[in-house]
């Protein structure tokens, strides 16, 4: 009883306020999963913590959403022809198994240090890999874009050179025009589902990941995270239901707005160059680092780690949901700008060919 109690105490009480926040988070980062295929949970996972929703809650709910949005934007890009479905099937096999070591790590820190170390462990790993990572995609998106949009092949990247080795079984994917070994695959595969299941983040190891450890390009990457993400998330939300931590009420708020935004995303790929994508990427993974950076000291203080006033406290909280709200700004407007930049010149192009400019 005293169990079932202390679960219900994790729930946050939702008013219109917390709701419509909540379905716009969703629309945005379905929009942001539609196209840069990662899930989106960068966004939703602080988004949902900025309310005070409990680090385990909003991962375990988070992930909960993740399939169905997932599985609907891999299927619109399948029709585009950007996914690789045998990619995609042979990085779940080892990301599942990413999957559980993950929930087994959040379950050991939460029974160690309680909610407190779970939301600053959740926080710092945010913080950690969202500099490293977006920061190189936006460093290597810039280095593209001073080639018009086409980096020139190198071919002693370490992908090239992953691809030369002959490591049995040796793998043909037709669609991400690539031939690797199977074990290249795995440890990406692996860490995809471990970050997802840790943090509900996997999908900005994943894409990364493909791009510059298995060597398909930025659009396949993409696309074929989100099968990825598909089957992550469903088995992984079942662990987490058992474990009583899933919040329906958030899962279905946002997944009401993902699934209008993974459209949207997924449609915005057609349009835009394959360096737009790592610059979406990239920008959004900074701010919303910031985001979390300024929440750290909460947490630490609750941990008894540091000594600061609740006025300091309330507001860097402060600032890292308006920071928060300045991400998922920047997320939309560079997408829904880039498309509707492309879109025009699409139509230009068409007048020109027929004589009408």
């Amino acid at each position: 009883m005293q169990e079932v109690v202390q679960q219900a105490g994790q729930f946050i009480d939702l008013n219109l306020t917390a709701v419509l926040f909540l379905f716009i988070v969703g629309f945005i980062g379905g929009l942001v999963s539609g196209f840069i295929g990662s899930g989106g949970a960068f966004v939703l996972t602080p988004g949902m913590m900025s309310l005070g929703v409990p680090a385990t809650v909003a991962v375990a709910s988070n992930m909960c959403h993740k399939f169905p949005k997932a599985m609907v934007g891999a299927y619109k890009r399948w029709r585009y022809g950007q996914v690789d479905l045998k990619l995609g099937l042979v990085m779940a096999a080892s990301a599942i198994l990413g999957v559980l070591v993950g929930i087994k790590i959040q379950e050991a820190i939460l029974a160690a240090w309680g909610q407190a170390g779970s939301n600053l462990y959740v926080s710092v790993a945010f913080v950690v890999v969202l500099v490293v990572v977006g920061g190189y995609v936006f460093y290597d998106a810039w280095k593209i874009s001073r080639y018009g949009g086409e980096m020139p092949v190198n071919e002693n990247s370490l992908a090239r050179r992953l691809q030369r080795i002959n490591l049995p079984p040796m793998l043909n994917f037709k669609t991400a025009g690539i031939r690797i070994s199977m074990w290249f695959t795995i440890p990406v595969g692996f860490a995809t589902g471990m970050l997802a299941a840790t943090i509900a983040v996997g999908g900005f190891i994943g894409v990364p990941g493909m791009i510059y450890f298995v060597g398909a390009s930025g659009l396949v990457s993409s696309a074929t995270e989100l099968v990825i993400a598909f089957i992550m998330g469903f088995g992984g939300s079942i662990k987490w239901a058992i474990n009583g931590m899933v919040d329906i009420r958030l899962t279905l708020l946002i997944l009401a707005g993902s699934l209008l935004g993974v459209q949207l995303g997924a449609i915005g790929t057609t349009y835009v160059k394959d360096h737009m994508i790592k610059v979406v990427m990239g920008a959004i993974m900074l701010i919303v680092a910031v985001s979390r950076g300024l929440a750290i000291p909460q947490y630490l203080k609750e941990l008894g780690l540091i000594s600061l006033d609740q006025g300091a406290i309330a507001t860097l909280m402060t600032a890292s949901f308006i920071t928060m709200c300045i991400g998922l700004a920047v997320g939309a407007i560079i997408i829904l700008g880039s498309m509707w930049q492309a879109r025009r010149r699409e139509k230009y192009a068409l007048k020109e060919s027929y004589g009408q400019v």
